[in-house]
């Protein structure tokens, strides 16, 4: 699987990084504004089903086709529950009994798990020690960011925190597992529409079966417009970087978005919510920027 994968990025490739970072980090407030009227499974489907629809007209207007390959959408119906379905209900079973706090943190393990999945199924991202370290520095960065107060209800909701770890760890899968998309020759716009609309498709006699669609009806109408912000910027766009990362830097680059993520929830918070910024969230900054900066490996090789 070694497709000219570059795990040094480039100014392009961090911009990107950041870019995901930043529409993932958003989806946090978004949800925020609807998740007192709907079921969280029901915004996960609102959001893939969204971005499913933008993703072919985009497709269609660029004109590619919809792959008619039974093992291309097998694939995408596995990325889909690796990478939407299985995280997503984790994540949603795990913050019902933990704090978010908490759950972020342990989000935050993703990179880790990432560099030891891919490092035994890909021979082109082996696990180093720069690549360790660096995760364990972004996830101390997190913790301090977050607050350390935040690790108080650890071994308490032991299967609550589990689930947190799970989703983690399938993202991890689903980053490896991504990366053969590659080798099909299909645009991330292609990639990202199928694995959306195979997401969909496994949602939706769930979601029909708890949530009473009557609570669609009586959303408000900044409701709709943080679920259509969810599904065309922190989904539709979000993928079409995803994927692209993927193809251009690899598995583990791929992961430091959710080292990224917290930095952009609490900047939001401040800019829109105006919340103060301390000076640990600075501290926590600067322990996840280095952390980056070490898994890169450029600056330290430039030094030596």
């Amino acid at each position: 699987m070694n497709s000219n994968i570059n795990e040094t990025m480039g100014p392009r490739e961090w911009v990107m990084v950041v870019g995901l970072s930043i529409l993932w980090g958003g989806s946090f407030f978004l949800i925020e504004l609807v998740i007192q009227d709907l079921l969280p499974l029901t915004i996960v489907l609102l959001r893939v089903s969204i971005a499913a629809l933008a993703l072919w007209v985009a497709a269609g207007m660029l004109g590619l086709s919809v792959p008619r390959n039974i093992r291309i959408w097998l694939a995408f119906f596995v990325m889909g529950l690796l990478n939407n379905v299985i995280p997503f209900s984790l994540i949603v079973a795990g913050q019902l009994y933990i704090a978010s706090g908490l759950a972020a943190i342990l989000n935050a393990t993703t990179p880790i798990f990432t560099i030891i999945v891919a490092g035994a199924l890909l021979s082109d991202e082996r696990v180093t020690k720069a690549k360790l370290a660096g995760a364990g520095l972004g996830l101390i960065g997190v913790v301090v960011m977050i607050g350390p107060s935040a690790l108080k209800g650890i071994g308490e909701n032991v299967f609550a925190q589990l689930a947190i770890l799970g989703a983690a760890l399938s993202y991890a899968f689903a980053f490896v597992f991504g990366r053969r998309f590659k080798d099909t020759g299909l645009s991330p716009v292609t990639t990202a529409a199928g694995q959306v609309s195979a997401s969909t498709i496994l949602l939706l006699p769930v979601v029909f079966y708890f949530q009473n669609p009557i609570a669609l009806i009586e959303l408000p109408l900044i409701g709709w417009a943080s679920i259509a912000a969810l599904g065309l910027l922190s989904t539709a766009l979000a993928y079409i970087l995803f994927f692209g990362i993927l193809a251009r830097a690899g598995t583990t680059n791929a992961a430091l978005v959710t080292l990224l993520i917290p930095i952009w929830a609490i900047l939001l918070g401040s800019l829109v919510l105006e919340e103060v910024l301390q000076p640990i969230h600075f501290i926590g900054m600067s322990l996840i920027g280095l952390g980056l900066a070490t898994i890169d490996g450029r600056m330290f090789r430039r030094k030596t």
